[in-house]
């Protein structure tokens, strides 16, 4: 039975923000699963910690909800610098991204999601910055413009991506640590819902956990989403304990089954079975 735990986040976010603050681990150690990733990201800080350097660039790609953001909030705890968050599609102009490189500070992380979205001339921009932390800019116009390079803090980008083939070769090249990040097994699962039962003040069983961590797909975030829901189901039609009959009864309810596909997603596996006869045709025949 888990006990009570105290942790909690105050201040002004939206309820929910601050329930995934609270659950998302700000260490290494904290952090379940991915054992082969935290075993190279702690040689990693170590290394730079030794030479009193900034990190090396660093990128992680992998299916959304497996942790790539967490990590970078992590590298940002365990080299106690600042942050950093933007992502592709919100740096429209390669000023916008120049004027983000100039407020950072030596050791900053700048974390960019869904890095394979910056458009040719951002990255244009960044290349510089990441290989010689230098800045150019050109002032003026026609004849009269002229180029300057800015010298820039040593700062470590940290990307971000579902898409790693839509990374171009020469970005790519740039960063020194490239990571998978995979689905995590049945074990860190189960894991992963009982600390943040644990952190929530759930009370739970072995039974309602395993449930919840049966139905994830081996995705942390969908399994702390499915945590809630049947939290505020164990409180409204339970004695808000979460067991085993009252995690079936909640998820059946969310017409979640028990290989964790919804609604949508078994109405596109009957749609390939019954129209194209278990087929998926696009250019070629491919067998699911």
């Amino acid at each position: 039975m888990a006990e009570p735990n105290d942790r909690f986040i105050a201040g002004d976010e939206h309820p929910e923000d601050q329930i995934d603050r609270a659950l998302r681990p700000s260490c290494l150690q904290e952090m379940i699963g991915q054992n082969q990733i935290k075993e190279n990201l702690k040689i990693l800080i170590e290394a730079a910690k030794l030479r009193s350097e900034a990190l090396d660039h660093v990128l992680f790609y992998g299916p959304p909800g497996l942790g790539k953001t967490t990590l970078a909030h992590i590298l940002a705890n365990e080299m106690n610098v600042s942050i950093k968050i933007t992502s592709g599609p919100a740096i429209e102009r390669a000023g916008d991204l120049a004027a983000i490189l100039t407020n950072l500070h030596a050791g900053d992380i700048l974390f960019i999601d869904e890095i394979h979205r910056l458009g040719r001339a951002v990255e244009e921009v960044l290349y510089p910055a990441m290989e010689d932390f230098c800045l150019d800019i050109v002032i003026g116009k026609g004849p009269a413009a002229r180029s300057i390079r800015l010298k820039l803090p040593h700062f470590t980008v940290v990307g971000a991506t579902t898409r790693l083939a839509l990374v171009t070769s020469p970005l790519r090249a740039r960063f020194g640590a490239t990571y998978r990040l995979d689905y995590y097994d049945q074990a860190a699962l189960i894991e992963i819902v009982q600390r943040g039962a644990g952190l929530l003040n759930i009370r739970y069983n072995d039974q309602g956990v395993h449930e919840i961590a049966k139905r994830s797909r081996g995705t942390p975030r969908v399994a702390l989403r499915m945590l809630r829901r049947v939290r505020d189901y164990a409180q409204v039609r339970a004695d808000g304990e979460i067991t085993g009959p009252v995690s079936r009864a909640a998820l059946d309810l969310l017409n979640i089954d028990h290989m964790g596909l919804d609604d949508m997603d078994r109405r596109v596996l009957l749609c390939v079975i019954e129209k194209y006869n278990g087929f998926y045709n696009h250019r070629s025949k491919n067998h699911l």
